[in-house]
C-alpha cells in the first residue's frame, strides 16, 4: 500500500478516473468538488451567471443535449457505457454512467462535495498546500498538504468571447453558449449564432425549431448540407450595429440576440504563480505530454486535449502520470521535457495550426495515445476507439442533420461496424 497522498480537483469525468486509479494503488486520495454531485460539465442546471454561493456556474450543459460522439467511444477502457439501442444518447445517460463508474470503484466516499479550491501552492519540500472553502459552512477555509495533485477541473466552463467592433452598441441580448439552456427562450426571435463548431451547429439547429430565424456566422468553407428554411449562413461579422450586424461581405441584417458559440478558455484561477504554469493563447505550458507540470512534476493536468475519446484518454493520462509519480519510471530532465513539448509545437506549426490549437487532437489523436503508452510502458487505447471517433466526426461534418441516427457496434480492438 502506498503512503503517498493525492489531491484531485474536480469530480467530473477526469477526476473520478484519476481517483479510481489512485485507489487501485492503495494510496490516500481526497477529491474536492465545488458542486454537490459528481459529473462536472454533464450536470444540468437552469442557473446561469453565478450559483447560490456567488461562484460562476460551472456547467455549460443545455437542455435536451444528445452526445455528438457515439457512446461506444465514450466509456472508460474497462468500463463501457451501458448498452442501449442508440449510439448517440442524452446527457442524463452519460451522467448516470459516471455515477455507476464512481459507485463501482467506491470513489464517492473520498469526495468532499461543496468544497471550492481557492489556492494551490508548492512547498519547499516538493509537496502541495491546497486551500479549500467549505461552501456549506459559511465558506470557512482549511489548508491541506498533499504529495501529488491532479488538476481535473475541465475546460468547458470559462467562455472565450471575441471582441467585435460595435459590441457595446448592440441593443439586443448578447450571451455565450455557456449560458444557453433552452431554445424556448428564443421563440419568435432573430438570433445570430457566431461560430460553427460542434456546439454552435447543434444549438443553431435547436434554435431553428423555435426562433423566427437563425443565422450562423463563420469563416469556414460554406456548409453544404440542407438546413431548415429559417436557418442561413453568413460570413464573419464585421461590426455589430444597434439593431443587428454587418458582415464582411457587406450584408447588414437585424437581430434580437447574438449568441457566441466561440469556445472556452483553459482557466486555473486557484494556481499560485509559483506553481510555474501559465496559459498563453490557450496553450497550457510548460507541461510534458499535455499532462505533467515540467516545473513541478508532482502536478498533472488530466483532460486538456480536445477532439478526443475523452474518458479513454483521461484514463490513459492518469495511468501515464502514475508510472512516474510512483517511481516505476523516471521522468526525463526538465530541459528534455521542455524540448519534447517544443518539438510537438513545432510539428503543429508546420501543419498550419495556431498556438490556440496546442491541445487539439482530432485525427492525430492516435499518435498521442500511442506516444503516452510507449513512453510509460502501459497498455494503450484500443485502436478501434480512434477509428470510430474519426469516422463519427466525419459523419458530423457530412450530415449534421442525420448523423445521430447512426448506430455502431464494436467488434474487437481493431474493428467496428455500422448497423
Amino acid at each position: 500500500m502506498s503512503s503517498s497522498s493525492y489531491c484531485i480537483i474536480g469530480a467530473g469525468m477526469a477526476g473520478i478516473a484519476a481517483a479510481r486509479r489512485v485507489l487501485d494503488l492503495g494510496a490516500q486520495v481526497t477529491i474536492f468538488e465545488r458542486m454537490e454531485q459528481i459529473g462536472g460539465t454533464w450536470v444540468y442546471t437552469d442557473d446561469v451567471g453565478t450559483d447560490r454561493y456567488g461562484l460562476p456556474v460551472h456547467t455549460s450543459m443545455y437542455r435536451g443535449l444528445r452526445t455528438n460522439l457515439p457512446k461506444e467511444v465514450m466509456g472508460y477502457p474497462d468500463f463501457p457505457v451501458p448498452a442501449q439501442t442508440d449510439s448517440y444518447i442524452v446527457s442524463d445517460d452519460i451522467l448516470s454512467f459516471l455515477k455507476l463508474y464512481a459507485d463501482r470503484y467506491d470513489v464517492k466516499r473520498h469526495i468532499r462535495f461543496n468544497h471550492h479550491v481557492t489556492q494551490v501552492c508548492p512547498t519547499d519540500d516538493g509537496r502541495w498546500l491546497v486551500e479549500v472553502e467549505d461552501l456549506t459552512q459559511s465558506r470557512s477555509k482549511c489548508t491541506y498538504r498533499f504529495d501529488f495533485i491532479f488538476i481535473c477541473n475541465g475546460h468547458y466552463h470559462t467562455p472565450s468571447v471575441p471582441t467585435i467592433s460595435g459590441h457595446d452598441r448592440f441593443r439586443g441580448q448578447q450571451l455565450h453558449s455557456h449560458d444557453y439552456r433552452c431554445a424556448d427562450h428564443y421563440k419568435d426571435k432573430a438570433v445570430l449564432v457566431i461560430g460553427a463548431g460542434p456546439s454552435g451547429m447543434d444549438i443553431a439547429l435547436e434554435l431553428a425549431k423555435k426562433a423566427k430565424r437563425v443565422t450562423i456566422s463563420h469563416h469556414m468553407d460554406r456548409l453544404t448540407f440542407p438546413f431548415p428554411d429559417n436557418l442561413t449562413q453568413q460570413s464573419d461579422v464585421d461590426v455589430l450595429t444597434e439593431n443587428g450586424a454587418r458582415f464582411t461581405d457587406g450584408d447588414e441584417i437585424p437581430f434580437d440576440v447574438v449568441l457566441y458559440c466561440t469556445g472556452f478558455r483553459y482557466s486555473f484561477p486557484f494556481l499560485a504563480p509559483d506553481c510555474g504554469v501559465r496559459v498563453e493563447d490557450n496553450h497550457v505550458q510548460p507541461i510534458y505530454k499535455h499532462c505533467i507540470n515540467i516545473n513541478h512534476p508532482s502536478m498533472a493536468f488530466i483532460g486538456l486535449p480536445f477532439y478526443v475519446c475523452a474518458a479513454q484518454m483521461m484514463d490513459l493520462q492518469v495511468r501515464f502520470c502514475l508510472q512516474f509519480f510512483t517511481g516505476n519510471r523516471q521522468l526525463p530532465s526538465p530541459s528534455c521535457m521542455a524540448a519534447d513539448m517544443e518539438t510537438e509545437m513545432e510539428d503543429r506549426r508546420r501543419r498550419g495550426l495556431k498556438r490556440r490549437h496546442a491541445h487539439m487532437m482530432g485525427p492525430e489523436q492516435g499518435r498521442y495515445y500511442e506516444d503516452l503508452a510507449r513512453t510509460a510502458g502501459i497498455e494503450p487505447i484500443a485502436p478501434v476507439m480512434t477509428k470510430l471517433h474519426n469516422e463519427s466526426s466525419q459523419r458530423f461534418v457530412d450530415d449534421l442533420i442525420h448523423f445521430r441516427e447512426d448506430v455502431f457496434s464494436i467488434v474487437d480492438d481493431e474493428t467496428f461496424v455500422a448497423l
